[in-house]
């Protein structure tokens, strides 16, 4: 097998064993599941910041998170609204990010920390590059 082609070779049909069938569920329209609108964060949160972890791996999904805030810091920064980022790390672990720029307009704290595609980086108005995207 070369880098640019799989090959995936075909096996001969063998009746599943007992322990196989008892652990897999049976995957027909049933388990077919339409969830409301932030459940599947809720319970798959891995798909949208890599693997959870615990931190002590540099893919742990708690790094993509910092390198978030850190990017938001960033554009901050870019446009002029903050003149410096501190970033603090503990011996604990912890992490501080604080930029010192506009933060978010205290009428839509609520929103922004708890609805799902909520922020101000949509358009090209408030925000005219962002490192993160």
């Amino acid at each position: 097998m070369n880098n640019d082609i799989f090959e995936i070779e075909e096996r001969e049909e063998t009746a599943p064993s007992t322990a196989a069938s008892s652990n897999a569920g049976t995957y027909d329209d049933n388990a077919i599941q339409t969830l409301k609108w932030n459940e599947h964060i809720r319970r798959r949160p891995g798909m949208y910041i890599g693997k959870l972890g615990d931190g002590t791996h540099s893919d742990d999904g708690i790094y993509v998170l910092i390198k978030e805030v850190v990017d938001n810091s960033i554009d901050e920064f870019n446009m002029g609204a903050g003149k410096r980022i501190d970033i603090t790390l503990t011996e604990e672990g912890e992490v501080t990010v604080r930029d010192y720029g506009r933060g978010i307009p205290l009428g839509k704290v609520k929103e922004v920390a708890s609805d799902i595609n909520t922020g101000g980086k949509f358009d090209d108005k408030n925000f005219k590059k962002s490192v993160g995207l």
